[in-house]
């Protein structure tokens, strides 16, 4: 069998090589993560693995697409406009500066730009979790015009976490107050529980609430708050370290719960 072609292509955050026949069929697919080149059927083989040769690192397995899980088969006949996991972090931001970019000179600087990057540095940190067996959701819209930031979800529970650009700002937390230098505090602590409480509704599960800081200064917090965990995002890939709270079907099953549009419209 000759003239076959490898294409790289992401599917659901993880990088595959597609082994296709000249007129664009599909024969196999390797996915680097897990190590497996999965074949469609077994009498092309030899050929699949002399095109994947040049990409094979380590060990591989070899054989046909596993059984699909009932939670990847839900996410499977999602209608692409109701599948929430390709937004970006800062999604909603990014589609409202595309539509008003503002104007080019300004005495200050944009505060969606400020917010954006905040969005942008969190989820980062947050997708590098990913390998040890979590999943964030960026830009969850909910009823109203309001958003959750990012869903953190895996094995130590599920996280509502709110990014806030704090860049050599001096943060003092006074719950529900959170003030950035010497702007006027606001209760920001107060919406966060809220949309947790509202993302637990929704999902049926336990939603903690976290409020992640950008590049602060320094961080003063008196007395400890309700329920919210504060954090900078430096200290986010600590969170990978939990576990004991969802086993991983669990984490499945609610990860594509949340990542369906139609779950958050009662909420």
């Amino acid at each position: 069998m000759s003239g076959l072609r490898v294409v790289p292509a992401f599917r659901h955050g993880r990088e595959r090589l597609y082994v296709c026949r000249e007129d664009g069929s599909t024969l196999a697919w390797y996915d680097r993560e897990t190590g497996r080149v999965n074949l469609l059927g077994e009498d092309s083989r030899d050929a699949v693995l002399h095109a994947l040769k040049p990409f094979l690192t380590g060990p591989v397995t070899v054989g046909p697409p596993p059984v699909p899980t009932p939670a990847e088969l839900a996410r499977l006949t999602l209608h692409p406009d109701d599948d929430l996991a390709p937004n970006r972090p800062g999604e909603a931001l990014l589609v409202a500066l595309d539509r008003d970019p503002g104007p080019a000179h300004r005495l200050r600087p944009d505060p969606r730009r400020r917010a954006l990057t905040a969005e942008q540095t969190v989820g980062a940190a947050l997708d590098g979790l990913e390998g040890a067996g979590w999943h964030t959701l960026h830009s969850l819209p909910l009823p109203g015009g309001d958003r959750i930031h990012h869903l953190l979800i895996g094995p130590g529970g599920l996280f509502a976490v709110h990014a806030l650009y704090a860049r050599k700002a001096r943060v003092l937390v006074a719950d529900p107050m959170v003030a950035l230098g010497r702007r006027e505090a606001e209760p920001l602590l107060r919406r966060l529980r809220a949309a947790a409480d509202r993302a637990a509704y929704a999902l049926t599960a336990e939603v903690r609430p976290l409020l992640a800081l950008v590049g602060p200064a320094e961080v003063t917090v008196r007395p400890e708050p309700r329920r919210v965990r504060i954090l900078a995002d430096t200290e986010l890939t600590g969170l990978g370290r939990l576990g004991g709270v969802l086993k991983p079907a669990d984490v499945e099953a609610l990860h594509g719960m949340a990542r369906d549009r139609n779950t958050w419209e009662r909420v």
